[in-house]
């Protein structure tokens, strides 16, 4: 029924990985604009040739531009400080100097920049060759523009504009559609290598997951959505346990979450477990804890059909909606599941929101 791709955001290889790098600082200046010149007519049969001094040419710019072929921030933090060429001085016979090509700086898409100083939003990044510029100083005037009728021979120039320099943060937020959240263990990695192509490392341990993965969910040609997996969000994770808090940033920008509970875990109480995530997601703020939230109850292949009715029943009092019960091993009851995820977002499309 459902199929896709991946985009892995740990990219390399398990003996050379990348390491997955969200959010930076560093520092730009863009160019200085070249001096204007001071210059005068010199020919022969013109004995008092006029000023010709040129004018000087735009510094460069510096150009943050999103590209889908990066992933990672991880390039700024091994090089903090760009800087843009200045542009050329103005030359004689009214030649303008010429100007300094853009410092193109390439980001992943779901790229904000931040001035780092004031914590104004400069930018958001989100589609392929969107660009944010800052522009290079202005070239400054020749001698040829301050002549007149009082001064035939000035000496007259303006010196070109210095460069802007700033502190920037970037903040990679990734762009998903439907965010996957659970306790460490819930079966997270399972389910999206279940629905989607994506292949993150599975193990039966605590944080396997230690960077996010997305997995392009396909459910034909013109049904397809991205769904993203988390660290493990634990108890507490709002105040900085665990690893999960540190990357439900990304999953802001989404349009609905689908909540993994199991009752196989040392918790054991997919209840108190749903409460819990809604706490954590309530205490960290902002649009997450608002999103429509999907609840399946994982690994029934390992539930006797008895527990998965009591547990199923439990969790709808709780939440006043329909639970899924699900297994990412055998993939019993995710078609359905998939199903619901794709109206919920057809709906949120078709809302605007």
């Amino acid at each position: 029924m459902f199929g896709g791709s991946s985009r892995s955001y740990f990219p390399g290889t398990s003996e050379h990985p990348v390491q997955f790098i969200d959010e930076v600082v560093i520092y730009i200046r863009t160019g200085k604009g070249g001096d204007g010149h001071v210059s005068f007519r010199r020919e022969k049969y013109v004995p008092h040739g006029g000023p010709d001094g040129g004018d000087g040419g735009r510094g460069g710019n510096v150009v943050f531009e999103a590209v889908s072929r990066k992933n990672t921030l991880i390039d700024y933090l091994r090089a903090r400080h760009h800087f843009a060429e200045d542009g050329e001085k103005g030359g004689n016979s009214q030649l303008y100097g010429a100007g300094a090509e853009a410092k193109v700086l390439p980001v992943p898409l779901g790229t904000l920049i931040y001035d780092d100083e004031t914590d104004e939003l400069l930018g958001e990044l989100m589609n392929e060759g969107e660009q944010l510029t800052f522009p290079g100083g202005k070239g400054g005037l020749g001698n040829m523009h301050f002549r007149s009728s009082t001064n035939q021979t000035p000496r007259q120039f303006l010196p070109g504009e210095p460069g802007e320099e700033r502190t920037l943060r970037l903040e990679l937020k990734l762009l998903a559609d439907v965010g996957l959240l659970g306790f460490p263990n819930a079966g997270k990695s399972t389910f999206l290598a279940r629905v989607s192509a994506a292949r993150p490392k599975i193990a039966d341990y605590p944080f396997t997951t230690l960077v996010p993965q997305l997995g392009v969910v396909v459910l034909s040609d013109e049904q397809t959505f991205v769904l993203a997996d988390v660290p493990g969000v634990i108890e507490g994770a709002a105040d900085g346990a665990g690893l999960g808090v540190q990357f439900l940033k990304h999953l802001e920008r989404c349009k609905c979450s689908i909540h993994l509970v199991t009752a196989d875990d040392e918790d054991g109480d997919p209840v108190h477990q749903l409460k819990t995530l809604n706490e954590e997601l309530k205490a960290f703020g902002g649009a997450l804890g608002q999103q429509p939230q999907i609840v399946a109850l994982n690994k029934t292949d390992v539930m006797s059909k008895a527990d998965v009715t009591k547990w199923v029943k439990k969790l709808e009092k709780a939440t006043g909606a329909r639970v899924f019960p699900i297994s990412g091993i055998t993939g019993d009851g995710v078609p359905a599941l998939i199903a619901t995820v794709w109206q919920v977002l057809a709906l949120r499309q078709g809302s605007g929101a």
